[in-house]
């Protein structure tokens, strides 16, 4: 196995973290959400809309819940499993709804550049 390569959890087979970013994209694509893929240093990012980044390193996808910190501690993530990237993309699009009432999708222009 190679260092960039995480067994899955609860499975033989091996993820690398660019292939779970890329099959959670693409869930999230049936699901009509954008995203794009980012890889390096053994993580892989997908990137969703503000505030919602979800990195994976093939073992599980994590990403901010929106939970505020309790006494000092940081704010909680939501996990679900690198293996399983159709529910990962149910439960993101869930967090990413709940973002578009806070940034909503910019208006497209309709006049001439100033």
């Amino acid at each position: 196995m190679e260092t960039h390569q995480f067994a899955a959890t609860g499975r033989d087979k091996i993820i690398a973290p660019v292939d779970a970013a890329q099959r959670l994209r693409d869930e999230l694509a049936a699901l009509e959400i954008d995203a794009d893929v980012h890889d390096g240093y053994g993580l892989a990012l997908v990137s969703v809309w503000y505030e919602l980044v979800v990195w994976t390193d093939g073992l599980v996808f994590r990403w901010g819940s929106g939970q505020r910190p309790w006494r000092g501690r940081p704010g909680w993530h939501a996990f679900a499993p690198a293996d399983d990237p159709v529910t990962a993309a149910r439960r993101v699009a869930g967090r990413y709804a709940e973002l578009l009432k806070k940034h909503p999708r910019p208006e497209p222009s309709t006049g001439a550049p100033q």
